[in-house]
């Protein structure tokens, strides 16, 4: 599925449960969606306990309901390579409609899983240097999302750093 065509299955599937009254919502049969999660962390992890409930805060405020209209299957992989790999066979064996993967770990077991289902990470560091994505603009293939930073802000950071060593030399920024 090229990119464009999932964005516009996602916002559709979205405007449509946000729309819809709940009336008739309630009186269709609708199939529930599917969506697989692989997290490189272990289930009690706070920080990404956090994570996980800020996406289902998300999904519940967009109208969408587990065991409603949606399905998710997580997986925690506990940073470990090969459970990460194993984890990562097993959500692609279940079909999802869309896969979210957290890191360049995560996403890199998927794509060498599948090249069909869509993956969506919202963080990985450098998704063009990893080989994730072809780039920013046009990522191609099954994976998208957000990475860090941006690169060019490193001369940013530099510049800035300079002017706060000259601020404690006792020079004053220029």
């Amino acid at each position: 599925m090229k990119r464009r065509d999932f964005i516009k299955t996602v916002a559709g599937i979205a405007a449509s449960s946000v729309c819809w009254p709940l009336a008739v919502r309630a009186q269709q049969s609708e199939r529930a969606r599917r969506i697989g999660v692989l997290l490189p962390a272990a289930s009690d992890d706070a920080e990404f306990q956090a994570r996980f409930g800020a996406f289902l805060q998300g999904l519940g405020q967009a109208g969408w309901s587990i065991g409603q209209n949606v399905r998710i299957d997580t997986r925690w992989a506990s940073g470990n390579g090969v459970e990460i790999r194993r984890h990562a066979a097993e959500l692609v064996a279940l079909a999802p409609e869309v896969i979210l993967a957290d890191g360049a770990a995560a996403v890199g077991a998927l794509l060498q899983t599948t090249r069909s289902i869509p993956i969506v990470f919202p963080v990985v560091g450098d998704p063009v240097g990893a080989g994730f994505v072809a780039s920013l603009a046009r990522p191609g293939g099954n994976a998208t999302g957000f990475m860090n930073f941006e690169y060019s802000m490193g001369g940013k950071w530099l510049e800035l750093l300079k002017q706060i060593a000259g601020c404690e030399a006792g020079s004053s920024p220029s």
